[in-house]
């Protein structure tokens, strides 16, 4: 019987052509080398900033954000919808009280930072899973 699987895996890579088509070198946890063509291996590999790949950046969260869009609403809200490279979306708002101290360069810092906070954590379980498989304890 076949069934979809998911999975996250950290691989080493470097560009290398193949047959005059550009694309990556693979090497795998494992040790395994192989090569994928640039297209297939960018839209399911995220590089990090650290060489090591053992860690996020904040330059990987802010990476990691291909749009965001601000929207004042009611005078005292502001409104945040955030679209991630991999094409999730986050929303956060922020409101003040009185509409006189109303600023939505303040109110879009707020979420916009709110919206990081959760890409901190998701990403962080991305990369542990990435780093450890599906182990509790990091032992493989």
């Amino acid at each position: 019987m076949t069934a979809y699987f998911v999975g996250v895996k950290r691989v080493l890579a470097w560009p290398e052509e193949k047959d005059g088509k550009p694309g990556y070198g693979v090497k795998y946890e494992d040790g395994y080398i192989s090569w994928s063509p640039a297209d297939v291996f960018e839209r399911s590999y995220f590089k990090l900033a650290e060489s090591d790949g053992s860690k996020l950046t904040e330059n990987d969260i802010n990476r990691f954000i291909a749009e965001s869009r601000t929207i004042g609403f009611d005078g005292k809200t502001t409104l945040v919808k955030a679209t991630a490279l991999n094409g999730f979306v986050s929303i956060q708002a922020s409101s003040c009280v009185d509409p006189k101290n109303y600023d939505e360069a303040i109110g879009a810092a707020i979420c916009l930072e709110r919206i990081k906070d959760k890409l901190w954590e998701n990403l962080g379980f991305v990369l542990q899973w990435a780093n450890f498989g599906l182990t509790k304890d990091g032992d493989l």
